[in-house]
């Protein structure tokens, strides 16, 4: 597994971690969506392991949606603009953004790795 794969799953790892920390803390009325999103961030992780590759390309638009619904999102907005409540609000951060964009950088770092091998292998 190159560096960059393993920075990939290491990423995800963080981010499963950190949305179990924060679903007893978020909205009950949103738990099913917030279940089936870390459902797909332990399926990516565990296909990553597995040597799946090509799942790479799913991290890209699914850390992207989180990114965009967590900014369309009017109560996500009011909570990490007042910090009303702190820790929710870090969490919503690291986990909603951070991590979203470092999974998103380590994804598109390790297709171009991908795509590069494949290409010196060819030439």
């Amino acid at each position: 597994m190159d560096s960059h794969i393993r920075a990939t799953l290491i990423i995800l790892v963080f981010i499963t971690i950190l949305g179990l920390i924060a679903i007893p803390f978020g909205n009950p009325k949103f738990i099913d969506r917030a279940i089936i999103l870390e459902l797909s961030f332990v399926t990516l992780s565990v296909l990553i392991w597995k040597g799946y590759n090509n799942v790479l390309y799913a991290c890209i638009p699914i850390a992207a949606l989180v990114i965009v619904g967590n900014s369309l999102a009017p109560p996500h907005v009011n909570l990490m603009m007042s910090f009303s409540k702190p820790f929710n609000a870090i969490i919503l951060i690291i986990g909603g953004y951070v991590l979203q964009i470092a999974l998103i950088y380590t994804s598109l770092r390790s297709i171009m790795n991908i795509r590069s091998r494949r290409l010196t292998a060819t030439a």
